[in-house]
Order: structure tokens, then C-alpha cells, then sequence
């Protein structure tokens, strides 16, 4: 039985918890159900923007201040939590994450997010397949890049079949590419008959087999398509599933997300997991959820569907319609894939105004897909035509995704129009492929964040996780601070990268304000909801490079322990164990931590580690060709290494 002085305790009325007295009459409007003292808040409210301490009440925020402000709330049942000095900051908001997707493949899948080196990427790889059983997949879905290797290189189909010869591998690297093993291939029913399909190929061997090697060449579709033939969770195991992500997500801080939908993402079919979750009160986060026409030629018709049966805002506070998006027509959509040319889309403007026109007239907001300035040109030119008409601005809420080659006259455009932007972190992931094509200089401005930020229009932020970027918010905040990729390749200079403060307003107030709820979300003050986060580091101080780095030991979702580590292990609410047993997060877990840069001798160690595996790789790759007899035999000439 925990004593009243420990974190997870209960207070009798007349006995101090770390200098705190409980009043001596019952607080009039009742005791607070959990108080978070000796803390540094940073709250996100300019009226009051530090604290020491909160009360939580029913799941909103009842005081912020000092001990003496939450004191007079304390009661025989009041949680009092000890923040040990460290930094708490709202909740963080993801603006654009794939949430209700992720979740349901969430413990089938192996992760590379984090992973250092192709070595220990592989390594986790093989130990998977001895675990996988037969029928399942090793599916690597989004979340890397060669970049973030030490090696700076793709696995290649050969290493994906050595290390699992049975087990069909699914590796999906960005929206460029995915590696297949043999397995994978004869399991995708690859053959050299099979057509490459609309805009992507399949590699093909000198004799025409497919080689394992699948490119998005633009369209991603081929990719996505591919991964859709692996085997999924029944209703039972996609709960356990989603559970385990959104826990996984509050490990990061993460209390709300906005789900940008997205192809294979079928409403209401697959969005009943989350409803159902959200029924038994075992949501942990947050989420506004939008509707995506899945099929190209029957678009208007899902539209005027949902709109007779759905209304934007239609839930609670944990679960609730935002609108429609991100894509409204499928010929409208421009891709993302950096490696190649940005693509020349046909006409589309006439079945996109339609679209456009249905949803503002029936009081709908929406996001849009929209990479390049092009596309974002011919759609405002749609949206001013409809102007004339009092559609723009028309208080629905309604925004850009993406945006990277947004030029000033378009973010003019926009502000006039009313619409807002969310921006994600792909150039962390993809920033080099879009260094090659365009040049550095042209990335220098990819996007365009300072001036989106001082144009007056709401800019909110986000990672696109889970099938590119990973979901890790302190990795696209770490790009918003220092401009730099996860391979290190520096983007931007120092005037124009993002301020940590308003880095951290984007994260949080910005994604409140997309789904009109910035009076109660995003930001620490009386009346607001309990949705903050414990960090393991103070974001405010540490070193540019330690921000990736950062992660919560205490989320609190609507007053809510939602998860706990360090200090506070055990502290948060029981969950059922990750199923099945042979999951790759079972064993492995989702992204993969690795310590500060900062901390004492671990940069040097990491390269040290990294310099001994390139050898000993350098010196198989010499035995394998003869220069080298291997351990102990005389080493034979190689005229390529005599200076």
C-alpha cells in the first residue's frame, strides 16, 4: 500500500505531502483529483506563461501557479504527483498523422525509427524472422532513412532474403521505393508477366523477373497496393493494436492528433476501431478524424453520403468528425516522392469545384494534399472563383497540408481565402533526395517557414507518420529548430528556422486551432483540458541536437495517467499485454532510443562502434573477393589500396 507521501498516494486531509497542507474545510466546488507540483511549466498562456503547479478537476485544468494556488484544492482522494524540477509543457498536438491506420497494423510491424546503422536494422530483421510464424509478413513500414544510417544505404533484396529465406520482408523506405525478399515476391504474386501498373515499375533481373525492388515512379500506389497483400488483425487484435500505439504515441508527449485519413482508409469500416475504443473509455489520446473518397470516379457520391449522415464536429471531446480530406478528388492530388520530377497533373478543376462547392455549402471544412505551388495555384484559383459566390471565407475550416514550394503570392492567396497550413517534417526525411534534384538553395526555402509564420495565417505541425516520417514529434521539432535532417544534412540557415517557443505554439495551440479548439486545447490554464506532458529533458535548454532525443516520463490525457516511465513507472493506467506474442513490438518496441548526443562519451562511442563495424564489413567485403584469405593467412596485393 503506497504512503500518502508517494507520487501514486492518497492524501489524508490534515497530513503536508512535500510542504503542501490540505485545507482544513473541503475546497466549496470539491477537491482536486490530481495536483503536478514542483515543476517548471512552460503553460503556452502569454497571461501567465510559467508555473510550479496545477490542480486537475474532471479533467480540465482548475489552477495553475505555485503550491499556495493548488494547496486549497488538495482532498482525502487528491493524487499529488512530484515533477522532480523537470520541464512540463501542454500536450503536444500532431496537426497531420495517419493515426487510425497506424494503429491497426501498429504491432505487426518491425520498426527502423531511431535505429542508427543497416547493421543493427538487419540484425533486428533476422532475429524477427526466426520468430515470425509462417503466413505473416516482416513488414518495415515508414518511420526511416538510409540517411539516418551509418552506412548511408538501402538494405538490398540479397541481405533482405539472408536474413529471412522464408518469411516474405516488406521494407518500405519513404515514398520512393520498397525492397522485397524473395518471399515477398513470390507472396505479392510478382512474376515476369506482371505489368508495371500506372505510375510505378517494377525492377526487373536481366531475364525479366522482378528483382524485389518496387519504385513509386511517382505514384506510391504501387507501394501501398504491394503492403495492402500482407495478412491483418482481426477486430480484436486491431484494439490491442491501436491501444498499444496510442500508448507508444503519449510516450512522446503526444495527446491529440488530427487523422488526415488516406487511401486503404475506409469509413466507417476502418475507422470502428477507434469508435469503439473511444466508447469504452480507452482512447489515450485525443482524436479529430477526417473522411477521404477512396475510389477515383466515385468521390462526389462519398461526399453526398457523408454529408447526409455526418456533421463536422460530431462526437466529443476524445473522438470527433473535423471535415473532409486530404485528398477531395484523386486527379487533383500531386505526389510527394522528391527522387522524382514534380508531376504534371491533367485537368481536374472542373469535378474539384464540385467537390469544393458541396462541401462549403453544407457548412463542411477540409484539408487538402498539396506539395508543390503548382498545385496549390489551380486549386486557389478554385476557391476564389467560388469567393464570388460568399463561399470564401465562410468561417469552415479548411487548410493546406504539406506545402513545400508555397510561394508568397500563394500564402497571400490563402490568408485572403481565410485557410490555414499544416506543415509536416518530410524534408527531414527526404531532404537530400530534394537537395539532388533542386539544389540547396531551392531547399533553403523547403518550405517556406518564416514567411508562413509572419503572414498572419495559422500554421500548425506535424509529422505524416506512419508510412514516411516517423511519429516521433521531437524528431520534427528537432528539424524545426535546427534545419537539419535525420541524416544531419543541414537545410536552413539560421533566419530561417523556427524559434523553440513558437516551434512548441505549432505543436500544440497550432493543431487546437485547425480543429477549432484552441479556447480548451493546446495551452495550461484554468478551464482548458488536462493534457500535458513530463519531459525527460528541459526542451528549453538542452543542445540543438538533444531535442530528437526527448521524451515524456508523464502524459496526462483530460487528468488521466495515460503513461509513465522513470520515476513514474507503474504510475499510469494498466494495458493488456502487446498481442500476438511473435509481434516485432513485442520484442523490440516501437521507435528505438538511443542517448543525447550530450551525454558523457556517447557521441564518441557511437562512432567508435560505427568505424568498427565499417571495418570489419570492409574487410568481408575483401575476403569475399579473394583480396583477403581471411583470419590469419598472408593478406594478397590490391593494387586499389596502395598509395
Amino acid at each position: 500500500m503506497p504512503t500518502p507521501h508517494e507520487s501514486d498516494g492518497t492524501l489524508m486531509t490534515t497530513m503536508p505531502v512535500g510542504g503542501l497542507t490540505p485545507p482544513a474545510a473541503p475546497p466549496p466546488d470539491g477537491p482536486a483529483d490530481l495536483v503536478l507540483r514542483n515543476a517548471k511549466i512552460h503553460t503556452g498562456d502569454p497571461a501567465r506563461p510559467a508555473a510550479s503547479a496545477l490542480a486537475v478537476r474532471d479533467g480540465d485544468v482548475v489552477a495553475v501557479g505555485d503550491d499556495g494556488d493548488v494547496a486549497a484544492l488538495l482532498g482525502p482522494g487528491t493524487r499529488v504527483l512530484d515533477a522532480l524540477g523537470r520541464r512540463v509543457v501542454p500536450g503536444l498536438n500532431d496537426s497531420h498523422l495517419h493515426v487510425i491506420r497506424g494503429g491497426l497494423n501498429y504491432v505487426l510491424e518491425l520498426r527502423w525509427d531511431g535505429v542508427r546503422s543497416l547493421r543493427q536494422a538487419l540484425a533486428m530483421l533476422r532475429e524477427q524472422a526466426g520468430r515470425t510464424p509462417k503466413g505473416q509478413w516482416i513488414r518495415v513500414v515508414g518511420g526511416w532513412s538510409a540517411d539516418q544510417f551509418a552506412e548511408r544505404r538501402l538494405p538490398t533484396p540479397a541481405e533482405l532474403t539472408e536474413a529471412a529465406p522464408d518469411t516474405p520482408v516488406f521494407v518500405l523506405h519513404l515514398y520512393q521505393s520498397a525492397i522485397l525478399n524473395r518471399a515477398a515476391v513470390r507472396a505479392a504474386g510478382f512474376t515476369r508477366d506482371t505489368p508495371d501498373p500506372r505510375g510505378g515499375q517494377i525492377v526487373r533481373d536481366r531475364e525479366g523477373h522482378p528483382n524485389g525492388v518496387l519504385l513509386a515512379a511517382p505514384s506510391a500506389l504501387i507501394l501501398y497496393s504491394t503492403l495492402a497483400k500482407a495478412p491483418t488483425l482481426d477486430d480484436a487484435g486491431k484494439k490491442t493494436s491501436t491501444r498499444h500505439f496510442l500508448r507508444e504515441l503519449n510516450r512522446f508527449g503526444l495527446t491529440s492528433a488530427v487523422d488526415a485519413a488516406g487511401g486503404f482508409q475506409n469509413f466507417p469500416d476502418n475507422y470502428a476501431t477507434v469508435v469503439e475504443l473511444a466508447r469504452a473509455g480507452q482512447l489515450s489520446l485525443r482524436i479529430a478524424y477526417h473522411l477521404f473518397p477512396q475510389t477515383a470516379g466515385q468521390e462526389l457520391a462519398d461526399l453526398r453520403r457523408w454529408i447526409d449522415t455526418v456533421r463536422p464536429e460530431d462526437g466529443d471531446a476524445w473522438l470527433r468528425l473535423n471535415g473532409a480530406g486530404e485528398n477531395l478528388t484523386w486527379a487533383a492530388a500531386d505526389f510527394e516522392n522528391f527522387s522524382e520530377p514534380r508531376p504534371e497533373l491533367g485537368p481536374y478543376e472542373a469535378e474539384f469545384e464540385q467537390a469544393v462547392r458541396l462541401l462549403m455549402e453544407n457548412g463542411w471544412g477540409f484539408r487538402l494534399h498539396a506539395t508543390y505551388d503548382e498545385t496549390i495555384r489551380r486549386d486557389l484559383a478554385v476557391f476564389e472563383k467560388l469567393a464570388a459566390d460568399g463561399l470564401f471565407p465562410a468561417g469552415n475550416r479548411w487548410l493546406f497540408d504539406h506545402a513545400e514550394t508555397v510561394s508568397p503570392a500563394s500564402l497571400e492567396r490563402i490568408a485572403a481565402l481565410g485557410g490555414s497550413l499544416s506543415v509536416q517534417n518530410r524534408m527531414s526525411f527526404q531532404g537530400a533526395a530534394f537537395t539532388e534534384r533542386y539544389g540547396a538553395d531551392v531547399a533553403a526555402r523547403t518550405p517556406p517557414l518564416r514567411e508562413m509564420l509572419t503572414s498572419g495565417i495559422p500554421v500548425a505541425a506535424g509529422t505524416d507518420a506512419t508510412r514516411v516520417s516517423s511519429y516521433n514529434p521531437w524528431v520534427a521539432l528537432h528539424w524545426l529548430v535546427t534545419g537539419r535532417t535525420v541524416g544531419g544534412l543541414g537545410l536552413y540557415p539560421a533566419q530561417r528556422r523556427v524559434p523553440r517557443e513558437t516551434a512548441l505554439e505549432m505543436y500544440t495551440r497550432g493543431g487546437a486551432r485547425i480543429t477549432g479548439e484552441e479556447d480548451v486545447k493546446g495551452v495550461l490554464k484554468e478551464g482548458c483540458y488536462a493534457d500535458f506532458a513530463v519531459l525527460s529533458h528541459d526542451y528549453f535548454t538542452v543542445p540543438d541536437d538533444d531535442i530528437a532525443h526527448i521524451e515524456s516520463l508523464l502524459t496526462v490525457v483530460g487528468g488521466r495517467v495515460v503513461y509513465a516511465a522513470g520515476e513514474y513507472e507503474g504510475v499510469d493506467e494498466a494495458i493488456e499485454p502487446v498481442s500476438p506474442s511473435w509481434s516485432p513490438v513485442a520484442r523490440f518496441g516501437g521507435y528505438q532510443a538511443s542517448p543525447p548526443p550530450s551525454a558523457t562519451g556517447a557521441r564518441q562511442a557511437d562512432r567508435v562502434a560505427e568505424a568498427v563495424a565499417a571495418s570489419e564489413q570492409h574487410r568481408q567485403w575483401r575476403v569475399d573477393r579473394g583480396f583477403t584469405p581471411g583470419r590469419g593467412g598472408p593478406e594478397v596485393f590490391d593494387p586499389c589500396y596502395v598509395l
